[in-house]
């Protein structure tokens, strides 16, 4: 079956290793900017699941509610 991939959105399978490692399918990589060295937040939630996002942008979503820590 082809995985399902429109422009803004995929659902594609990754399967767990030995180590508990999984490959970032290319589609997800390209479409969120991942490069080899990103480093990546791993969120869970026992009932909705697991989520990747790249530390840049959890960290401006954090500083929504918490405010820049710069000197300006």
């Amino acid at each position: 079956m082809e995985p399902a991939i429109e422009k803004d959105r995929f659902i594609l399978s990754v399967k767990v290793g030995p180590k508990g490692q999984i490959t970032i399918p290319a589609e997800a990589r390209k479409m969120f900017d991942i490069k080899q060295g990103d480093t990546l937040m791993v969120m869970g939630d026992r009932a909705r699941g697991i989520a990747l996002i790249k530390d840049t942008e959890f960290y401006k979503i954090m500083e929504a509610p918490y405010g820049s820590n710069k000197n300006d």
